[in-house]
């Protein structure tokens, strides 16, 4: 049976994704001077107007203002006219310390309250978590969102580098994928839609796109003669960024995971520090499926795990191999119980994740970038 399936990404200059990369930023910045930082910074973005709220509580000095207006630079908005200038938009700060009664449950888990014989920190929030992994490409990703990060990430990089004259940050990229039966056989459509210029040759940098973005990218043996593509479909593109449509942390998140492929959680990540098991265990659990399926004990797998807020032990763990596995599930979870500490405090430990690693996450998905620690391969 052959079937379509689709997957979407966005340059980091995507309003969403600029918010994400200034709470991600202010993030970095406070655990770069104070480990133990308790951040969770959400931004918001609209005509000229950068409004940065949460809570945070630290031992760090940061002046978020002044990482905000370079995380801005960095991207490359600096036109007021057309999308945002780092040097004049308003920015405000309004922020509190984490809620006490949060912190109550965090600091110290309900089982050691009890005296379960656990001393550990609690999550931070209940919720449910989920991580995935298969073997259709190289990174265990879904080829469909594997390759729209690609296109977006070349996409911001042919902008950056010159290599396609015209350009601003804002960006999308699509990839639909045709299935023959799990297996991908080919691409049938890609969307791409580009910021430009108000002076822009639209013929040529369409021709541009398609040649030194998507074919740059997108194996030759995967396109072929009914391949499919919109390139600036709307046929203008100038007013984007903030100016064209606002931007909020956290409403990418399908972008930032599977691309659809598998199911999400519900929670968002950026601006979070690890602490919060919405980021920490969805990172745990991805690394967790991906080990199963480097280890052949699946071809695909999907990982759920829930939390109680102020609890360290997770209050379920679920495994789910669609008729892929190559030992019973029963021993995949067996071996997730004996080889993993899901507490908070574990999965921090083991991930390292008190580090200011968190702008490497924010563009171009969450997960199959081989330099982050839950895409490590280990043996199981």
């Amino acid at each position: 049976m052959r079937k379509l399936f689709t997957s979407e990404s966005v340059t980091e200059g995507h309003p969403d994704k600029l918010c994400d990369y200034i709470s991600d930023s202010i993030l970095d910045a406070h655990l770069a001077e104070d480990e133990n930082s308790r951040v969770a910074c959400e931004t918001v973005a609209g005509k000229g107007e950068i409004y940065i709220t949460g809570e945070i509580t630290s031992n760090a000095k940061v002046d978020i203002e002044a990482v905000a207006r370079e995380t801005i630079k960095e991207v490359g908005y600096d036109n007021s006219e057309t999308d945002m200038d780092y040097r004049t938009c308003k920015i405000i700060v309004n922020m509190s310390k984490q809620s006490s009664d949060i912190a109550l449950g965090v600091d110290k888990a309900l089982e050691e309250k009890e005296g379960e014989g656990i001393s550990s920190e609690g999550a931070g929030d209940q919720g449910l978590m989920f991580g995935y992994a298969c073997s259709e490409t190289e990174e265990l990703m879904p080829l469909p969102i594997t390759l729209a990060h690609k296109l977006s990430k070349r996409l911001t990089q042919v902008r950056k580098e010159n290599i396609v004259e015209n350009l601003r940050p804002d960006g999308k990229t699509q990839v639909t994928i045709e299935y023959e039966g799990d297996t991908p056989v080919r691409v049938d459509t890609v969307v791409v839609s580009t910021q430009h210029t108000a002076d822009a040759d639209l013929d040529k940098l369409k021709k541009d796109i398609k040649e030194k973005v998507i074919k740059y990218i997108i194996p030759s043996d995967l396109l072929d003669e009914k391949t499919k593509y919109y390139i600036n479909p709307t046929g203008r593109f100038v007013i984007g960024g903030p100016l064209g449509d606002s931007g909020l942390t956290g409403r990418k998140i399908i972008v930032d995971t599977y691309g659809g492929y598998a199911r999400h959680g519900g929670g968002a990540f950026s601006g979070k520090d690890a602490t919060k098991v919405d980021r920490s265990a969805s990172y745990m659990a991805r690394c967790i499926a991906k080990n199963i399926v480097a280890n052949k004990l699946a071809k695909k797998c999907e990982i759920q795990l829930s939390y109680a807020i102020g609890v360290a032990k997770p209050v379920s763990i679920y495994v789910e191999t669609f008729g892929t596995a190559t030992i019973p599930e029963e021993e995949i979870a067996e071996k997730i119980y004996e080889k993993f500490d899901l507490t908070p405090r574990g999965i921090i430990n083991y991930l390292n994740l008190r580090k200011p690693i968190y702008k490497k996450t924010t563009n171009y998905g969450h997960f199959g970038k081989t330099e982050l620690p839950w895409e490590k391969i280990i043996e199981l």
